[in-house]
């Protein structure tokens, strides 16, 4: 497999494994955000946009471990995340309140929560999932949308392989690594995603060294 330019999305065999199996691969990937600096692109996407004092609420979509929740509570004591994954399996180690949901129907009313978030989630879909995705999170959302995914760089793409003998990385976080970097977006494209989704005002930064692009935008409008 070799690093392509175009954005090229593959399986990933995580989604797909028992309970057991897949706990290793989570780990890593909250070890990932920590590391590489995913966790600091959501402390910064919220600074943009809530006050520390601020009795927001959050929807993380995708949540998997819960990590995002984690740094939340950590700097937000009155925020409230609500952890929603389709394997409920994958939200054992989620903190608060968990729904286990599917993505394309989420089950809530127009407006439910301040924030819909979606961190390494919105890689795995093509452009029109994305679309769809991302257009009910701005109905959804009260204030703003905000997603944090991978930049698709060459470098984060050899970064797995040329650290597993440092970090040890589980073999499902190797296979998957490298096809969700190459299934990861460019700022123009996730931003041009966003204003195909109807959503106010879309801003994305891209991260470096974290090679993360994070979308700020309002909700959509109705």
């Amino acid at each position: 497999m070799s690093f392509k330019r175009a954005r090229h999305i593959e399986p990933e065999v995580l989604d797909h494994q028992v309970p057991e199996r897949a706990v290793p691969s989570l780990r890593d990937l909250v070890r990932i955000n920590q590391l590489t600096g995913g966790h600091g692109v959501l402390r910064k996407a919220l600074q943009a946009c809530v006050a520390k004092s601020d009795a927001f609420t959050m929807l993380d979509v995708g949540a998997a471990s819960g990590d995002a929740a984690k740094v939340v509570g950590a700097s937000y004591p009155h925020a409230r995340v609500v952890n929603l994954d389709y394997r409920p399996d994958h939200l054992n180690a989620a903190r608060g309140m968990r729904i286990v949901a599917d993505a394309f129907h989420l089950p809530f009313p127009d407006r439910s929560f301040d924030i819909v978030y979606c961190g390494l989630f919105l890689h795995h879909f093509d452009t029109e999932s994305c679309l769809r995705l991302l257009h009910s999170f701005g109905r959804i959302a009260r204030r703003f949308v905000i997603v944090n995914d991978l930049e698709r760089h060459i470098l984060p793409w050899y970064f797995l392989g040329a650290t597993k003998w440092i970090f040890r990385w589980d073999p499902l976080t190797l296979h998957d690594g490298p096809i969700s970097v190459q299934a990861g977006f460019t700022g123009k494209e996730l931003e041009h995603l966003a204003r195909g989704a109807g959503l106010v005002n879309p801003v994305v930064i891209v991260h470096r060294p974290a090679f993360r692009v994070c979308l700020l935008a309002g909700a959509a409008i109705s």
